[in-house]
């Protein structure tokens, strides 16, 4: 049985990332309770009342540990990461894995040099089961090939209970780096490319004023040899949605079309996880909500088998460039002052 430890109690993603490497067959040996958010500390505790906290530099150094999963503040992800793959452990981390073009090439080579797995939690499409369907329809051809995506990723603020760092650009990153790396994700693996170009992209503050090097709006537009792609992100979900965010993506073919809601319907139907598709054979709801994910049982057979089933590692690179990318080319929007 392959064994894991936590390390980087920072966000709350770290839950359904232990939760799912467990139910995927691994075990967890334990965590460090070091974080920047006690609240995150106390909402692991409450999901995993049996795991020890043990302290970070044993984790790190005990050869019988396969894996370290991670959700630390984005800027220290890549260090945990490196001392963990240069002590011979595969590891997950949440999104965004890298703030910097130093920290990718920092990790690119030391994949190179160790031989080990640097994988990111794309969980808009890891722990969505209407994804996989939506994979699965692709795959059998029900839309043609798929030639445009549009990926809208809109977040609740919920700025009371945010830590300093969230509104940190050097600690998390800004907007496209952090959300949009789940858009850009989808755009690669839906369209099957392995590179893009950013064609354009801006971000902007719209409300938080007083913080004004955050952002709460942003955009891409992207292209590869095949396909386009737009994405918006945003920190604008009312209090009144009953998720924390209306997410979707929809994936246009040559022969029709596919719309995944991802967390709620706005049409009535109760749960997550629907999935819309029209073709030249009709159109239908597809109740997504009892497929099983794949991406962590897939990440758990890489580690033993040494493959690259659950995400490639040059998709996982891809994907982490062109976020960094798209955030420094970005056009920085300026609202009128009181507007």
């Amino acid at each position: 049985m392959l064994r894991f430890a936590a390390i980087g109690l920072d966000h709350r993603h770290i839950y359904h990332m232990v939760a799912e490497l467990i139910a995927a067959g691994a075990q967890c040996v334990g965590y460090c309770p070091q974080t920047s958010d006690p609240r995150v500390l106390d909402g692991f505790r409450e999901r995993f009342p049996d795991l020890r906290p043990l302290e970070r530099e044993r984790l790190l150094d005990d050869p019988a540990i396969d894996i370290i999963c991670c959700a630390a503040i984005p800027r220290d992800r890549a260090g945990i990461a490196l001392r963990a793959m240069a002590n011979g452990k595969d590891v997950m981390v949440d999104k965004p894995g890298l703030t910097t073009p130093e920290q990718l090439s920092a990790v690119m080579e030391c994949v190179a040099r160790t031989g080990r797995i640097f994988s990111i939690c794309f969980s808009e499409r890891f722990i969505v089961r209407a994804s996989d369907i939506a994979a699965k329809l692709v795959a059998e051809g029900a839309i043609g090939e798929v030639v445009n995506t549009v990926g809208l990723g809109p977040h609740r603020l919920n700025r009371a209970i945010r830590p300093a760092w969230f509104f940190d650009r050097a600690a998390y990153g800004g907007i496209l780096i952090d959300i949009a790396s789940h858009q850009i994700d989808q755009f690669l693996f839906y369209t099957g490319a392995t590179d893009a170009q950013i064609v354009a992209s801006s971000t902007a503050n719209h409300a938080l004023r007083d913080v004004p090097d955050f952002s709460d709006f942003g955009e891409i537009l992207l292209r590869s040899e095949k396909a386009t792609g737009y994405i918006r992100v945003d920190w604008f979900t009312p209090d009144s949605l009953p998720t924390w965010g209306d997410g979707r993506l929809t994936l246009l073919g040559t022969r029709g079309f596919i719309e995944l809601r991802k967390y709620l319907d706005i049409a009535g139907r109760p749960g997550a996880d629907h999935v819309f598709l029209s073709n030249h054979q009709g159109t239908r709801h597809i109740d997504a909500s009892i497929e099983p994910l794949t991406y962590f049982s897939r990440f758990l057979a890489d580690v033993l088998e040494r493959t690259q089933t659950a995400a490639s590692q040059d998709h996982v690179f891809a994907v982490t460039r062109l976020s960094l990318e798209a955030e420094a080319a970005a056009a920085r929007l300026t609202p009128p002052p009181n507007s």
